[in-house]
């Protein structure tokens, strides 16, 4: 569970840092990295819900939140690659 914290935190942050670069090269990859670290969080979920860890409610609360999160990343990171 502490994993899947630090996961989580990392999403955010990761956005925060590509939005201070100055290429948008750049901001497209730290996108990518929080996307990833997006499934992350799924993923760790998935096991701390089979240990007991997360009720099947927490479970789809998280799914569900990511699913729009990774959409909205994907969506972010598609307009910056685009954008002149």
């Amino acid at each position: 569970m502490n994993q899947m914290r630090r996961a989580a935190i990392s999403v955010s942050s990761n956005i925060a840092e590509g939005a201070a670069r100055n290429s948008k090269a750049d901001y497209a990859r730290f996108l990518e990295i929080a996307s990833g670290l997006l499934f992350e969080v799924v993923s760790q979920s998935f096991a701390g819900r089979r240990r007991g860890f997360l009720s099947e409610a927490d479970f789809k609360k998280i799914y569900v939140a990511a699913e729009e999160q990774g959409r909205m990343l994907s969506g972010l990171r598609r307009s910056v690659l685009k954008s002149p």
